[in-house]
């Protein structure tokens, strides 16, 4: 494909022709795809996969064009979220294999009943139709939501940012290569050929061809998501994820635990951003803990008791508590007891994904049921947050909102469902 731009044509059609062409594909494709059997979903991905492992070379040399004309543009943390290595392709493509293994949502009978008139009526999945996708950066994700999208039986329009553009068609290429190879439709998986914003914009406003928007990247790009969609929108609009240390944490697991959730992938939406640490054991607890994350190269901002641990800790400000970084900075927190670090998650934080250290049963339940998160974890790093990590096989995205769906957006998450009544001739008195 071409990139065009937004006065650029490609055989006489303008970019709103483009886009509207490639939106009647999607709901021809949908129609099929909610009719399509599991071996061929399943088929067409297993098929993607094994081209994808094909294809590994040009996949990388995709990728590597697109890494080098971001050089000195984005930060190194933005470039990993970019970067691919055969360890990540391989990682693709056994993404798709781990989707085809799960069991198919669509036409899951949910609940069944008769009425005291003899109607049957039963709730049964179904898919949600044509999803868009607009995304930045990871190009990883063309793979996860194209197939999430397949298996759930919907078709999908795909937006990736312009610094992916490479990586994501060659990662495209496979997965329509699968579904056409099993008999599906080649418009069930559909790239958007411009890297213009204004086809953002044009997405936004297809109600009534797309059935939901789901955003992944930068605050910008999902506040404008969630501001001019007329679309449904699945977004989480940042992953401002915490970890707790309680007073009856194991200190041992606590610096492990720290550790990862803020410096496996800092670039990651399940990166922890902020710590807290009760005050109760801030004296034996604080200073190993910050000095582990200062020694592995991450700035710390802290309060005034955390600043006092240790000299290098840069002193927070109130903008800190409610900061993404998407690098190696943390901002520390003493809080008084779990109280005070679930007032404090519940206040600042996304809704994302928030931790508690602690051995206390009692204590780790409080915390499970009043943190209000789409993910909640006891003893475990934020960097969990992952639908491949849940046994969902991939992930859409992660969705802090409450409608529909919450967390993990993974294949059940893009189905929903209708009621199929049987009768026997009865009228309604």
């Amino acid at each position: 494909m071409v990139a065009l731009s937004n006065n650029d044509v490609r055989g006489g059609e303008s970019v709103d022709a483009v886009m509207a062409s490639i939106g009647s594909r999607a709901r021809a494709a949908a129609r099929a795809m909610a009719l399509a059997s599991t071996e061929a979903k399943n088929e067409a991905l297993m098929l993607a996969a094994a081209a994808i492992r094909r294809d590994c070379s040009k996949i990388l040399e995709a990728n590597r064009r697109d890494v080098e004309a971001v050089q000195g543009k984005l930060s190194e943390s933005m470039i990993d979220r970019l970067g691919l290595d055969p360890k990540r392709v391989e990682a693709i493509a056994r993404g798709l294999e781990q989707v085809a293994a799960l069991p198919d949502p669509v036409g899951t009978s949910l609940a069944r009943w008769t009425r005291p008139n003899g109607l049957d009526i039963e709730r049964v999945r179904v898919p949600l139709g044509v999803i868009g996708i607009i995304y930045e950066s990871r190009p990883n994700v063309t793979a996860d939501a194209g197939a999430l999208c397949l298996k759930a039986g919907n078709a999908a329009i795909l937006r990736g940012g312009s610094e992916s553009t490479n990586s994501s068609r060659a990662i495209h290429a496979c997965i329509v290569e699968g579904a056409q190879s099993a008999g599906l439709p080649a418009d069930a998986v559909q790239i958007v050929p411009t890297t213009d914003r204004a086809a953002v914009g044009i997405m936004l406003g297809m109600a009534g061809v797309i059935d939901v928007i789901v955003p992944r990247g930068g605050r910008s790009l999902v506040e404008r998501v969630m501001n001019e969609s007329k679309v449904p929108v699945f977004a989480h609009l940042e992953g401002l994820c915490h970890v707790y240390v309680d007073r009856d944490a194991d200190l041992d697991m606590a610096r492990q635990i720290v550790m990862n959730a803020k410096m496996r992938r800092v670039s990651v939406c399940g990166a922890a951003e902020t710590l807290l640490i009760d005050r109760a054991v801030a004296g034996a607890y604080l200073r190993p803990i910050i000095g582990d994350l200062l020694d592995a190269g991450c700035e710390v901002r802290g309060d005034e008791t955390v600043r006092h641990a240790d000299p290098r800790v840069v002193a927070a400000t109130e903008a800190d508590w409610t900061t993404e970084y998407l690098e190696p900075i943390i901002s520390a927190r003493i809080v008084d007891g779990v109280e005070g670090g679930i007032a404090h998650i519940n206040h600042y934080g996304s809704h994302h994904t928030d931790s508690i250290i602690t051995a206390n049963a009692e204590t780790a339940e409080r915390f499970l049921n009043e943190i209000d998160s789409g993910i909640v974890l006891v003893n475990a790093s934020t960097q969990f947050a992952d639908g491949g990590e849940f046994g969902m096989g991939a992930e859409i995205g992660i969705s802090t909102g409450k409608m529909h769906a919450r967390g993990p957006v993974g294949v059940e998450q893009l189905t929903s469902y209708k009621y199929k009544v049987r009768g026997r001739g009865q009228v309604r008195p």
